[in-house]
């Protein structure tokens, strides 16, 4: 028997009845909460993170203004979920020996914005709202291959027309990308109000408020008569940096099912993660803030050493186990990093080639970060997907591997663990493009904004020549290098009749 949905009315009676010890309920009573938050692309890792630790941060100093609207991008499906529940969610915490569920409560209202922009302008325009947050993912910023944004792009250019119009009253015309609300939204508040704001980007981007910063201004250049915009946002808005980490993988039927028998309520909103958390911030407001060091986060004048350590151990380590792990049939991180040879692989990436690129942040222990990344992937409970990991790669790769490569090259050393990691992308590629790549038993598709051109570059007799020459990937010290290119070939070389392991 299916057990109530979970809601507002469904959760006080269960809550009633009383709770076990690896239940609780929200830290803060939802219904006291007002919007003073914004939060584009309220996907599953959000939920697990930033809005766990804004409700901390509400409980820890009793503020009620710190609930959030959470903006969907891609489809409705995420209001669908939440809004039937009144906004509760669980986040089942899976830990190597146990589970516990919390609910969060922080989530105040959800909106889409293919049928809700009048509400999402409106609250990024009001001056109640202090923060706004992003979780869009790599290519959710539409960006060309030089980096710049995309303004050719239909639906960012259709946001930058709807900008345009604004800037004369308002305009509500179906909001299409990340970048494209923000835009608007920026525009409407500084017709409206001129309050402060501070937009703060939570996606795997090197420097990543400088880059949503400049996109943002890029956005407006190509607005015919928003020098005035620009100026305000140059003054009145702060973009600081920020790195998050929390493993949040795809949530399950079987996750579903454990945390229905531990709460008596099924969860269609339902997020998991690991028992690690981390947020380091900037600390570079220009309007209130939740007391997020009060849940845990760390504040700091120099996001970058953290960021580059987290982009080059964990999500390198990540990517590299996802690629070589689905080639060899392994469904999970957890069972790749078990893998031996994976595991070497791994270790060898780590210390040969990305520790001695990094400078440790304070209070850190690289090589104690490096066991505790493998640790939390060995975590078999957590059900971190290789295929969920490996999408986008083209995205991701710049960001979490090549960085290193182009640095040890610098140095004078050729990176050959780093050549291995690069081989696996090469091989998944070539193999989810011609519908080879065959994981727990179904063909993985290649999952990639470039999917098209990557299955091109990778069809011909030489891979590694067709998949280094894309610059929008490679940049051009990399693809350069005749002693990396040897290397990624003998790895490629290597690595084909290893998959029959």
């Amino acid at each position: 028997m299916t057990p109530p949905r979970l809601s507002a009315t469904t959760w006080a009676q269960r809550a009633a009845r009383g709770l076990p010890d690896a239940v609780r309920g929200p830290a803060v009573d939802p219904r006291e909460l007002t919007v003073g938050q914004v939060h584009l692309g309220i996907g599953a890792f959000h939920r697990a993170h930033q809005a766990v630790c804004t409700e901390d941060a509400a409980a820890a100093t009793g503020e009620t203004g710190w609930g959030l609207l959470g903006v969907t991008q891609r489809s409705p499906r995420v209001v669908q979920q939440l809004g039937p529940q009144d906004g509760l969610y669980g986040v089942l915490t899976t830990a190597a020996d146990a589970s516990s569920v919390r609910l969060v409560g922080s989530v105040r209202e959800v909106a889409y914005p293919g049928r809700d922009t009048a509400r999402v302008l409106d609250a990024l325009a009001a001056p109640t709202t202090h923060v706004v947050t992003l979780t869009v993912t790599e290519k959710g910023y539409r960006r060309r291959p030089d980096g710049r944004l995309d303004t050719t792009a239909q639906d960012v250019a259709a946001d930058l027309a709807a900008a345009a119009a604004e800037l004369r009253g308002p305009d509500d015309a179906a909001a299409g990308t990340p970048i494209g609300t923000l835009v608007r939204g920026l525009v409407r508040r500084h017709r409206t109000s001129d309050a402060p704001l501070t937009v703060v980007c939570c996606d795997n981007l090197t420097e990543n408020g400088g880059v949503l910063a400049g996109l943002v201004g890029q956005a407006l250049a190509a607005v015919p008569g928003s020098d005035d915009v620009a100026a305000w946002v140059a003054s009145s808005v702060r973009f600081p940096s920020t790195m998050v980490d929390r493993i949040v993988p795809a949530t399950t039927d079987a996750h579903r099912a454990e945390a229905a028998a531990l709460l008596g309520l099924h969860d269609e909103a339902l997020v998991v993660g690991e028992p690690f958390f981390q947020w380091v911030v900037e600390d570079a407001f220009a309007a209130p803030r939740p007391a997020w060091e009060r849940a845990g986060a760390t504040f700091t004048h120099d996001v970058a050493p953290f960021e580059r350590a987290k982009l080059r151990v964990l999500n390198a380590a990540d990517s590299t186990l996802a690629y070589l792990g689905a080639l060899r049939g392994h469904a999970t991180i957890a069972e790749a990093v078990a893998d031996p040879d994976l595991a070497a692989v791994v270790r060898a990436l780590l210390d040969e080639d990305v520790l001695p690129t990094l400078v440790a942040p304070e209070g850190t222990d690289l090589r104690a970060y490096r066991d505790e990344v493998l640790h939390r992937f060995a975590n078999p409970r957590t059900g971190h997907t290789t295929v969920q990991v490996a999408m986008d790669g083209s995205q991701k790769l710049p960001v979490r591997l090549l960085g290193t490569v182009a640095d040890r090259l610098a140095a004078g050393a050729v990176p050959h663990a780093a050549a291995h990691a690069v081989a696996g992308w090469v091989a998944y590629v070539r193999a989810a493009s011609s519908g080879e790549l065959v994981v727990d038993g179904r063909t993985v598709p290649l999952d990639d904004p470039e999917a098209d051109r990557l299955a091109r570059a990778a069809s011909g007799p030489d891979p590694v020549a067709g998949l280094l020459a894309l610059r929008e990937v490679f940049p051009a010290e990399v693809a350069g290098s005749e002693a990396f290119r040897s290397a990624v070939r003998s790895a490629l070389s290597d690595l084909q009749p290893a998959l029959t392991r």
